[in-house]
């Protein structure tokens, strides 16, 4: 781990289908999510079905997939949370860890895509995330976070 990880962009969304909005903090509830997001409010597409609390995405693949295809991924079409720079999500698993001064979290699940991804995209979005989908991630501790918060493990 020679670069430190960190928050690169932070995501939220109102509702199910709507417009993924970049925040630049935001307040992370234990046992929850994140303020205003659509899975902390219970309108999320996979509310009571297989939601996550967080997830998260690293900006590196994002831009990999933006470098090979013309698939638009960079401003929160991925339809993740959390957008992290520096760090392999096999170094979570079962940690917990803190982003910001309080919010602490731990390791869930993978987050594959599904095909409800891209009927609110675009074409080729589900396969464009295939492998890098991301994770579904808990809040543990309650806490501000913010862009640029280093991920602490």
């Amino acid at each position: 781990m020679s670069k430190k990880p960190f928050i690169e962009k932070i995501f939220v969304s109102p509702n199910a289908g709507a417009d993924m909005v970049e925040v630049r903090t935001i307040e992370a509830i234990v046992d929850a999510g994140l303020q205003g997001d659509r899975y902390k409010k219970k309108t999320g597409y996979w509310t009571a079905v297989d939601e996550c609390q967080v997830t998260m995405i690293r900006g590196e693949d994002l831009e990999e997939v933006s470098k090979t295809t013309n698939i638009k991924i960079l401003d929160g079409q991925h339809r993740r949370n959390i957008v992290t720079r520096n760090i392999e999500y096999e170094w979570l698993i079962g940690k917990h860890f803190r982003i910001g001064k309080k919010a602490m979290f731990v390791y869930e699940k993978p987050r594959p895509p599904c095909a409800y991804i891209e009927s609110i995209t675009e074409k080729g979005m589900t396969k464009a995330l295939a492998r890098i989908g991301g994770i579904c991630i808990q809040v543990i501790e309650s806490g501000i976070i913010a862009a640029d918060d280093k991920i602490i493990i």
